[in-house]
């Protein structure tokens, strides 16, 4: 397994991308690197979830070349995807968390199921991104004791539980207020500048693009564009 070079941690090259035999997005040339936040935007139906499937292997890469933090998109099986994911974090719109078990009891699940055997050391996981994400306090409550937005930062500390490379956030803020988002979207960032792992952001709430400025990645007529640094 080759590792991405120059801090790479996306590399996709006149990448296709396919839902069945349906071509959703064509062209596709994408760089992001170590500790970028970057936003992802388009329209409904426009291919953003296509692009985020195919970075975590959701979606099989028939035509291009692709690497995501070192892997090869195209040797993609069912041996390799669990070892792709152990580098991303991914956040979705639905929290689905589990109802029978307390917030840290959620997390601790998967560390277990990823091979995290020493409980000590599962504990003390717990609390480190517990504490990242302002939650330290809410550990022992059950998910329907918490508020959405916390429920959010339970998920993203769910995501950060195995030192990702690459967080994957698709509309995570969808089922949110606004001062709710602009949090979510302010610990996104600085879980990028602080920790040098790369974030990609795909939403449909351009107010949030309106107040903070950055990297727009946009989906749009079948392509890719990147926008860099856009400022409003």
């Amino acid at each position: 397994m080759q590792q991405i070079t120059n801090n790479k941690i996306v590399n996709l090259t006149n990448v296709s991308i396919f839902q069945q035999q349906n071509l959703v997005l064509d062209e596709v040339d994408l760089e992001i690197y170590r500790g970028e936040f970057c936003y992802l935007i388009g329209k409904t139906g426009s291919g953003k979830s296509s692009l985020l499937k195919t970075l975590y292997g959701d979606l099989l890469l028939k035509k291009g070349e692709g690497e995501v933090a070192g892997f090869d998109l195209r040797k993609m099986n069912r041996k390799i995807i669990p070892m792709l994911r152990r580098k991303l974090g991914i956040v979705f719109q639905d929290f689905n968390l589990l109802e029978d078990r307390t917030v840290s009891e959620n997390l601790d699940f998967v560390l277990q199921a990823t091979g995290w055997e020493d409980a000590i050391k599962r504990k003390e996981r717990i609390e480190k991104v517990l504490t990242d994400v302002g939650l330290f306090h809410k550990n022992f409550k059950m998910p329907h004791e918490i508020s959405g937005g916390e429920q959010q930062r339970v998920v993203i500390a769910r995501a950060l539980l195995n030192s990702p490379e690459l967080i994957l956030a698709d509309e995570p803020t969808g089922n949110l207020d606004p001062e709710t988002s602009d949090e979510i979207l302010f610990l996104l960032r600085d879980l990028a500048r602080n920790s040098n792992t790369a974030v990609v952001f795909a939403t449909h709430d351009y107010r949030i693009l309106e107040k903070f400025n950055g990297r727009i990645i946009r989906c749009q007529k079948g392509k890719v564009l990147d926008e860099e640094n856009f400022v409003f």
